[in-house]
């Protein structure tokens, strides 16, 4: 064979340019870019060096010939043409791997199957010994990539993929992969800055992806050298001797690295869950003395060891794929800066984002951005240095605050002079007295989050005097108000419950989104309240029971109190949130009616009437609903109240239940849902189609002299015109709308229904 051979190296897409730089640095000659790939030409211990050494590449690839193709008839002859006895034994493994299209071939599974086909039909013996397929750990491991008519045959010398460097067993959800993590690092300068003897830290280090990249670019350890199977393992064209002294050169390399007195690496990580695996993964990477992971949030991590430490703070915060993510990333984002322009100045900072967006909501501007791909995601690395003049703040600095924070950067970055040191009467050196610290503000808010913000404030002070009189614990405080801020907003007590409506085809996404992380920025600000006590969620058109559908499972509940009662909300799990705000005025004039009667609660939900019907001095109460899981919410209400007696709670569906029922009721209270299809009742209810029937029965259980109060919030909703022939029917919907949804007179309607 030659001394000298064609190499293709693979990586993930956007890391050409560096991997070429890597490989040309390790020795590869006459080097060139292509699509995710470099190619060039290089001796066998070059190829070696590659595989041990690259941080950067996924295989290795050995081209042992490239030939011209028509058709399937041209693959098969030109691989059968190739001298396999000299790569293989004929009893050995083999898999194949097959890229690419066209030349009548444009399944990669019957290429492939080509190709193996003429493999094994030259390595076919007389005795009928021939190699077998094995996909998982084959002896070689073979890959053809067809290119605009013309084949390449390559040997893949990597075997698995060598961004598995073998010390990561454990991982999060959403993992980086090692060479991407390396790629990252070297773009914001980490090998620089380790040269300097500088720090890292990660403050969303998950299981440690980057603090062990890390930390084997600051110890010099070949990122694979702790691999034992490779794809020339039992390649026949091997050549171990010169193997063993590339190895045996990588691990004197990296004990000499690990003897030096280790840098500063320290992760962060909010998840309980992540912090054992990331130290079992440090360990299983030999960088226990170097790297240390413990439990924090964001907003309080705090990178330097001392004053005079400098380095890199680097991180991947999460991209947000659940509903709600919106607020929960812009906060993380917000406390990040913070945290930066608290902590870490004069740092340099890398985040890698799959929403750059954000990135403009750090209050801190970032000098230079690179495009990567994370898997098919595209994302942004933002390069950042922290000083004070890069600061996005809700205030100028007048000229003199300026000079004053250049100073104490200078301070801190320069070491004091013994030749000007002051000293006192005792002899003990004076430390010169630091400018001030720049005074960390509040990123400044758009043009539009303070528009924003300015309303939802006049919002807040135009209904303080009402709620304060009526007691008011969760209330709306706005309402799509502005048209291009499309959301509603409750308090509920010093949680803030925000509904994202979703934006008509005929707005820019982009616009849209930008729109709301405006509007999130703001809330904060203008409610007063903490970030952590926003949730946000996406309210589209429903059908069905889908807004009880769950959406989350943090199970946390907040006790609220409405008209003297005490109340269950979850804000985060369900699209609602167990107390329908614009029943408030229905759920008063319960409670003010309900003495001495015996209440039922139809299409119950929560039982918050019921609540309040007991707190009026019902002499019982029933409340009929579907779901055992709002029952159980239900049933943790009353009790909240003390009142477990008296108070029945029934699962089954409405219509049924009426039928079979023989009770009577003084109050009947029914909101029914627009539509039910639930695998639980027979059939599917529809409140247009179906409201006659039930009123009917409802009626039919309503003891002489009492009331049933009918409502729903089907928008197109049409009360059947016969019912007013036989009962007595009031329409009582504007005395049902508090001032909290006077913007939203259409948000239910209602009716008061007695017997004639």
């Amino acid at each position: 064979m030659s001394d000298r051979f064609e190499l293709f190296l693979t990586c993930p897409k956007g890391l050409e340019g560096l991997l070429i730089e890597e490989a040309v640095g390790l020795g590869l000659e006459e080097a060139r870019e292509h699509t995710s790939a470099v190619r060039g030409m290089a001796t066998m211990e070059t190829a070696y060096r590659l595989c041990l050494w690259s941080r950067l590449a996924n295989r290795v690839l050995l081209v042992l010939k490239r030939f011209p193709m028509k058709d399937a008839e041209d693959l098969y002859h030109g691989v059968l043409d190739i001298e396999w006895q000299d790569h293989m034994l004929s009893d050995g493994t083999l898999a194949v791997e097959f890229s690419g299209h066209g030349s009548g071939i444009d399944n990669t599974h019957f290429g492939a199957l080509k190709v193996k086909d003429a493999i094994v039909d030259k390595l076919r013996t007389p005795q009928g010994d021939r190699p077998s397929i094995d996909k998982l750990n084959p002896d070689l491991r073979i890959h053809l990539r067809l290119d605009r008519g013309e084949a390449i045959l390559s040997l893949d010398l990597s075997g698995h993929s060598l961004h598995q460097r073998g010390y990561r067993l454990q991982q999060g959800a959403a993992p980086l992969k090692e060479n991407l993590a390396a790629a990252i690092l070297i773009r914001s300068g980490w090998p620089r800055i380790a040269a300097e003897g500088g720090a890292l830290a990660d403050p969303m280090c998950g299981v440690g992806t980057f603090l062990v990249e890390a930390g084997m670019i600051a110890a010099d350890m070949a990122p694979n050298l702790r691999r034992e199977q490779w794809g020339f393992t039992a390649w026949l064209g091997h050549v171990p001797a010169l193997w063993k002294k590339l190895h045996e050169e990588a691990v004197e390399r990296a004990a000499a690295g690990l003897a030096k007195p280790p840098l500063w690496i320290r992760g962060y990580e909010a998840d309980p869950r992540l912090i054992q695996p990331g130290r079992n993964n440090v360990e299983r990477a030999g960088l226990s003395e170097w790297i240390k992971i413990y439990q924090g949030e964001v907003a309080t991590f705090e990178p330097r060891p001392d004053q005079n430490q400098k380095g890199l703070v680097i991180c991947n915060p999460p991209y947000g794929e659940r509903l709600g993510d919106e607020a929960s990333l812009l906060y993380l984002y917000q406390n990040l800066g913070e945290r930066l322009r608290q902590a870490c100045l004069n740092w340099e900072a890398a985040v890698f984002t799959g929403a750059p967006d954000l990135g403009k909501r750090m209050g801190i501007r970032s000098h230079k951005q690179y495009s990567f791909w994370n898997g098919a995601l595209p994302c942004k690395l933002l390069l950042i240095k922290v000083l004070p003049d890069q600061f996005v703040t809700g205030e100028r600095r007048t000229p003199e605050q300026r000079q004053a924070e250049r100073e104490q950067a200078a301070y801190d970055q320069t070491p004091d002079e013994p030749q000007e040191r002051k000293f006192n009467k005792n002899g003990n050196p004076i430390k010169p007295t630091p400018a001030p610290a720049p005074v960390i503000e509040q990123p400044r808010l758009s043009e539009g989050g303070q528009m924003f913000a300015n309303r939802l404030q006049k919002n807040l002070k135009a209904m303080g005097k009402w709620v304060k009189r009526e007691g008011i614990d969760c209330y709306r405080v706005y309402d799509a108000d502005m048209p291009e801020y499309a959301m509603a907003i409750d308090l509920y007590h010093d949680w803030v419950h925000v509904q994202e409506y979703a934006a008509p085809k005929s707005i820019d996404p982009e616009k849209a989104s930008a729109r709301m992380f405006d509007a999130l920025a703001a809330i904060p600000q203008a409610l007063n309240v903490d970030k952590s006590r926003v949730v946000v969620k996406r309210r589209e058109r429903q059908s069905g029971t889908k807004q009880y559908e769950r959406q989350a499972a943090q199970g946390k509940f907040n006790e609220v109190s409405e008209g003297g009662v005490k109340l269950l909300v979850n804000l985060t799990d369900y699209l609602d949130t167990g107390l329908f705000l614009d029943h408030r005025p229905m759920r008063m004039r319960i409670q003010k009616e309900a003495a001495g009667k015996r209440f039922l609660n139809l299409f119950c939900y929560t039982a918050t009437a019921s609540v309040h019907a007991a707190k009026g001095g019902a002499r019982s109460t029933t409340s009929v609903d579907l779901s055992k899981t709002y029952l159980d919410w239900a049933r943790r209400n009353l009790s909240l109240n003390g009142f477990s007696d008296k108070n029945r709670l029934e699962q089954g569906d409405v219509m049924a239940w009426l039928e079979s029922s023989r009770d009577e009721y003084d109050l009947i209270f029914i909101d029914p849902p627009t539509f039910s299809n639930s695998k639980r009742m027979e059939g599917i209810f529809d409140v247009q189609r179906d409201q006659v029937q039930l009123i009917d029965l409802a009626m039919a259980r309503l003891a002489p002299g009492g009331v049933l109060y009918f409502s729903n919030n089907f928008r197109k909703f049409q009360l059947e015109e016969n019912l007013a022939e036989r009962y007595a029917v009031e329409e009582i919907s504007a005395q049902t709308i508090d001032p909290d949804f006077a913007r939203n007179t259409k948000i239910h309607r209602a009716w008061k229904i007695t017997a004639r």
